[in-house]
């Protein structure tokens, strides 16, 4: 597997929904600390759960051309 550049939000989402996962974090608390919604965290665990934290980097990501 190769290196995957996230930025802090990614990474700070990441180990928030890890923490709902282990069942240390409830998906409402998620939601708060996460501004995003409830549902919004759900879809976040399930594209974790089917392909991976790299999932969750975002969409419009590209690397910076020399």
């Amino acid at each position: 597997m190769g290196l995957i550049t996230m930025s802090e939000r990614d990474l700070q989402r990441i180990e928030v929904l890890s923490k709902v996962v282990d069942g240390r974090m409830s998906i409402v608390a998620a939601a708060h600390l996460l501004a995003i919604s409830a549902r919004y965290v759900q879809r976040l665990i399930g594209r974790i759960e089917a392909t991976g934290a790299a999932s969750i980097r975002h969409n419009n990501w590209s690397p910076i051309e020399q």
